[in-house]
C-alpha cells in the first residue's frame, strides 16, 4: 500500500536506524522526494510501536534498516 500525497507521489518516513548518506543521495538524486527523517519527525529515541503509528498517521510509509525488531511489530 502506498501513501500519495496531493500529487499522488508516496510519502517516506526514515526511521532512526535509516543510513544518513542514503538519505543524501535520494535528496540529491530526487529533491521532490517527500521523505522525512526521524530528527524531523522528532522520533529519535521514540519505541518502534511510536515510530509505526507516527508513520500512519502521516501516511507515510517507513523505510527502515531494521530487521531484527520492526518485522513483530508489523506482525502486531
Amino acid at each position: 500500500m502506498s501513501a500519495p500525497d496531493a500529487t499522488g507521489r508516496p510519502r517516506f518516513l526514515a526511521d532512526e536506524d535509516f543510513e544518513p548518506a542514503i538519505i543524501k543521495g535520494l535528496r540529491r538524486r530526487q529533491p521532490q522526494l517527500d521523505l522525512m527523517t526521524a530528527v524531523e519527525a522528532g522520533n529519535l529515541g521514540k519505541t518502534d510501536s511510536t515510530v509505526i503509528a507516527f508513520a500512519a498517521e502521516e501516511n507515510r510509509i517507513l523505510v527502515s534498516h531494521d530487521k531484527r525488531t520492526l518485522p513483530g511489530h508489523f506482525a502486531d
